[in-house]
């Protein structure tokens, strides 16, 4: 039996950067990965979505390409070469994945992972063909991520998908009922709106989105109502569903609704099964997560755990940043995470993004803010663009003027909020950020519009009105 200094299970965002930084700090490394490399960002999350999502946005431009005084005829789409193309681009970063392991002596280990104790595992390949194989493992990484949510009350019939089933269609329906307003499913809805299937999405809380702030969910909301036709259910179940042959149909209060498949995007479950980790003496919290603390460590001293699977944020760059710090721990290293600034992109027509406190967050801790907003509507460069819906917005202490969070919604903003976070992070005012230069015309100089508003010395839009 072979034993490694660190083993890694789990191959995704968190876990294969973890193995190769274990390996550049001089461990003997081993990762365990049961699927495929790059986990579900990669094969059926993050990447596959928003390369079918570039091609739906660009289809949508084309359909108003008059706008830009220009004509088209006959646009039309090909979902299967869509579907292709998507494939295309996971094989891609995958074969990348797979090279950066051998390039830095990661050896890899294809099946499932199981403990027999704390410092020794197994590894069951799918199948049976190949014979099991018994490691040793000095400190092990868990990186076993999450998975779809499917309710039991929902009816099991192939009308009836969560995201990794609905992203094998070779085709898409007519309609589509999404249950569940979260970022996973309106950004499915605005997906499929811009490629003209009739969307219905049915959420139980008051709103879509409910965790952010009001006025981002007004702006999205309204896009996607207006603009995008999509008709969203709120504040009501989705009961008496029915799924046969002929589609899928259920009660929304009084309202019926029908289409061709349900699309369940009920948030997501931590993935521990198959790993015995009662042999490893480790536990799980009641919502079935692997509780670490700041430096990745279980109750388990040998024993890490980063990524979905911990509970935090669900985030693929959340999981690398936990699985960096965590391999570097495991190698001997005392580091904590350093996840104080995360930023959040939610790809939805329009996009949005968000890093650090929200106005929410504020008014929960009673916490005295004041905040500067700027519209895209008075932006010179998205107007030029054929882009002027949405707005950023800067949330900054009111007494010190430190700039503490920020939220955009428009074009190009999973970009924009990269300079927030850093400017969150460098800790800057508000007064500061206001008398940096930003150059013209860009999208990005509305940071630094939307600062002047802060400060209350507003050049391109309006001051406010004094009380």
């Amino acid at each position: 039996m072979e034993t490694y200094g660190v083993v890694v299970i789990g191959a995704g965002p968190g876990g294969y950067p973890a193995a190769i930084r274990a390996a550049q700090l001089g461990a003997s490394v081993a990762l365990v990965e049961r699927e495929e490399f790059g986990g579900t960002c990669l094969n059926w999350g993050c990447i596959p979505t928003k390369t079918l999502i570039a091609s739906s946005d660009l289809y949508a431009q084309i359909k108003s390409a008059t706008k830009m005084g220009l004509s088209v005829t006959g646009a039309s789409y090909d979902y299967a070469a869509m579907v292709a193309r998507k494939d295309q681009v996971v094989g891609t970063l995958r074969s990348g994945v797979k090279q950066l392991l051998a390039a830095n002596g990661v050896k890899v280990l294809h099946g499932t992972a199981s403990f027999l104790s704390r410092n020794r595992l197994m590894v069951t390949p799918a199948g049976g063909d190949v014979p099991t194989t018994f490691i040793g493992a000095e400190k092990t990484i868990i990186a076993t991520g999450a998975t779809s949510a499917m309710p039991g009350f929902l009816p099991r019939h192939p009308r009836v998908v969560e995201s990794r089933a609905f992203l094998d269609l070779k085709s898409v329906p007519a309609a589509v009922i999404v249950m569940g307003g979260g970022f996973i499913g309106c950004e499915f809805a605005c997906l499929l709106a811009q490629l003209d299937v009739k969307v219905t999405v049915v959420e139980l809380l008051e709103d879509i989105l409910w965790g952010l702030d009001a006025d981002v969910r007004r702006e999205l909301r309204r896009h996607m109502e207006k603009n995008l036709g999509i008709r969203i259910l709120t504040g009501k179940a989705l009961e008496n569903i029915v799924a046969d042959d002929q589609g899928v149909r259920g009660t929304v209060g009084e309202e019926k609704v029908e289409a061709e498949m349900l699309l369940a995007a009920l948030g997501r479950r931590p993935v521990t099964e198959g790993l015995k980790r009662e042999n490893a003496g480790l536990a799980t919290n009641s919502n079935g997560f692997i509780e670490v603390d700041e430096y990745g460590r279980t109750a388990v001293a040998t024993i890490y755990a980063i990524g979905d699977v911990t509970g935090g944020v669900q985030l693929a760059h959340a999981a690398t940043s936990q699985g960096l710090v965590a391999a570097a721990n495991a190698c001997g290293r005392h580091l904590r995470k350093n996840e104080t600034i995360i930023p959040a992109c939610i790809f939805t027509s329009p996009e949005i993004g968000t890093v650090g406190l929200s106005e929410l967050d504020a008014q929960k801790e009673g916490r005295a803010i004041k905040t500067g907003k700027f519209m895209f509507t008075s932006l010179g460069k998205a107007l030029a663009a054929g882009h002027p819906q949405g707005f950023v917005k800067w949330i900054a202490d009111a007494e010190t003027d430190q700039l503490l969070g920020a939220a955009a919604v428009g074009p190009h903003t999973t970009e924009l909020i990269a300079e927030a976070a850093v400017v969150i992070r460098a800790e800057l005012t508000g007064a500061e950020l206001s008398r940096t230069i930003h150059a013209h015309p860009t999208l990005a100089e509305i940071w630094m519009e939307a600062a002047h508003a802060l400060e209350g010395e507003p050049i391109h839009s309006a001051p406010r009105k004094k009380k």
